[in-house]
């Protein structure tokens, strides 16, 4: 993973690189990997995991339908 450092400004591309990590699911997969996880623990997880991911994309669905209305978005300055 690489990050571009611009003018000097470490903070900011700190920030983009821990954003690029959480995107990505690493900071999710160490603490995973720190410890053991049982098999029971980890079918449970996996099917919340499924579960969560499901009633995502029914969600979208139903917003792409007009079922449901759609997030506001935020519009940030610069």
């Amino acid at each position: 993973m690489q990050v571009l450092v611009r003018d000097n400004n470490v903070d900011q591309a700190l920030r983009v690189l821990k954003k690029k990590m959480q995107r990505e699911g690493l900071f999710r997969e160490m603490k995973a990997r720190s410890a053991y996880e049982k098999p029971s623990e980890k079918r449970v997880r996996e099917k919340a995991e499924a579960v969560r991911r499901v009633r995502k994309l029914a969600r979208k669905k139903m917003q792409r339908e007009g079922l449901l209305p759609m997030p506001k978005k935020v519009v940030r300055p610069r």
